[in-house]
């Protein structure tokens, strides 16, 4: 009912009721003063109703003008939500360490550069920036730099810049594209940061076959099958510059494969197992600070199995996870020794390595772990006889056992002892203190 409805209704109210009163018991002065009563009511009344009438008013003007659109000085550029602003990380890493031996060769292997062992004493680690946002509704994109110290000087390495199909972007279910410079689809390990793993130092096999990690220019393609079980398989071309690779003269010097399935098991268990080839053209790849190079083919071979056990169901209280890697790298062309002297040498064949390694965490910000890793030696060729990829019949291995504290998901504090033995009768006994600190945002932790 509208406030004229209203008034209306008051004014023909009134006399009827005045009508219908009973006047036999009344006189002139008791009516004189209910009618006086009813005047002063009346005008009351009205004044109330012109009071909202005018609130209403003022609401309705209010809501017009928050109706226009207000043009900034500026022009007409259109300002998206901030779900496409860069989310910037920082990751700060940092370390203790002492070792018993001196040297740290590895007996039968070239070793690169980032696969050697750490510096000694205090150190800054390696340290990361990272930018990453989507580009838009079809298209992620991220970029990580990395902040080391070699040779007494702290460098730059650009480790990622890479873009990423989203599910919008137009293709079929399940299939996504990576372009740029990634930490590529190979193993388990090789997808994460460093500062991400369970322990302070990668295992033999990724220090000897990868370099630490194998982060080359290329492309990779990768599709999830849409199962009640994980089935993903993919595969990718790169440049051919990064270790195991090097020296790329095409452009197109290595291509990968990979499948990989998991799955769960009951409420509280998980699992994941795959299936990885690399295979590069290597024109030039120098090891062992540059005495050692190799030229040939470089064909790499990598299984990884990895199950976590939540025993109380939440995985952030109490966890187990056991993870292994299996590698078979095989290679023909020719190795030269220019510090031994040894020329241009033929070869032809294979070595292998592993590691196992088991993570229990017993409390919230408590874990503990032991790993084991090991490699398999080629037979030495009778040209590199005392030479740095001479084993003399050694199969290096390490121990490690580790403890950790997490404060909360951007901190951590760990603690680590090593036993190795990578040449004959050389144990080194290491001991590092380590801590990893996050500023900013970060990405998710995968399985």
């Amino acid at each position: 009912m509208t406030l004229r409805y209203m008034r209306a209704a008051a004014a023909i109210a009134v006399p009827v009721l005045l009508a219908s009163t009973p006047l036999y018991a009344a006189d002139k002065q008791e009516l004189s003063r209910i009618l006086s009563e009813i005047k002063t009511l009346k005008k009351a009344y009205e004044g109330r109703i012109a009071t909202l009438e005018n609130k209403i008013k003022s609401l309705e003007q209010k809501k017009a003008v928050a109706g226009k659109k207000v043009t900034p000085a500026s022009g007409g550029r259109a300002i998206k939500d901030n779900s496409f602003n860069p989310s910037l990380g920082i990751i700060l890493n940092g370390r203790a360490g002492s070792f018993s031996q001196d040297g740290s060769e590895i007996a039968g292997f070239g070793v690169g550069e980032e696969g050697e062992r750490g510096r000694e004493g205090l150190a800054i680690d390696e340290s990361e920036i990272n930018f990453s946002a989507n580009v838009d509704d079809k298209f992620y994109a991220s970029s990580t730099v990395a902040i080391v110290r070699e040779e007494g000087e702290d460098k730059v390495e650009l480790e990622e810049a890479y873009i990423q199909t989203l599910p919008d972007a137009g293709l079929p279910d399940g299939l996504r594209l990576k372009a740029g410079r990634a930490f590529w689809t190979l193993g388990y390990l090789n997808e994460h940061h460093a500062h991400g793993d369970d322990f302070a130092d990668r295992p033999l096999p990724y220090r000897v076959y990868l370099n630490k990690s194998f982060n080359d220019d290329g492309i990779e393609v990768s599709y999830v099958v849409p199962a009640d079980m994980f089935i993903e398989f993919g595969g990718g071309i790169f440049r051919g510059d990064d270790f195991p690779a090097g020296d790329s003269v095409s452009g197109f010097g290595a291509w990968s494969a990979y499948a990989r399935v998991g799955g769960d098991i009951g409420d509280n268990q998980s699992w994941r197992l795959g299936a990885y080839t690399l295979h590069s053209d290597v024109n030039s790849r120098a090891t062992n600070e540059g005495a050692v190079t190799f030229v040939g083919k470089s064909n790499l071979y990598a299984a990884d199995l990895r199950y976590s056990w939540a025993p109380t169901g939440n995985a952030r209280n109490q966890e187990l996870i056991f993870q292994t890697e299996f590698f078979h790298r095989s290679e023909d062309g020719t190795y030269n020794d220019t510090g031994a002297g040894t020329g241009a040498v033929n070869f032809d064949d294979g070595s292998q390595g592993w590691y196992a390694q088991a993570v229990y965490k017993f409390a919230p910000a408590w874990r503990v772990g032991a790993r084991y890793s090991q490699l398999l030696a080629a037979d030495t060729p009778a040209g590199l006889a005392e030479s740095a990829l001479d084993s003399a019949g050694h199969d290096p291995y390490t121990m490690s056992v580790m403890a950790d504290w997490t404060n909360s998901e951007f901190g951590r504090i760990r603690v680590q002892y090593n036993r190795e033995e990578l040449s004959d009768g050389r144990d080194d006994n290491q001991f590092i203190l380590q801590y990893v600190m996050s500023i900013g945002a970060h990405a998710a932790h995968a399985f």
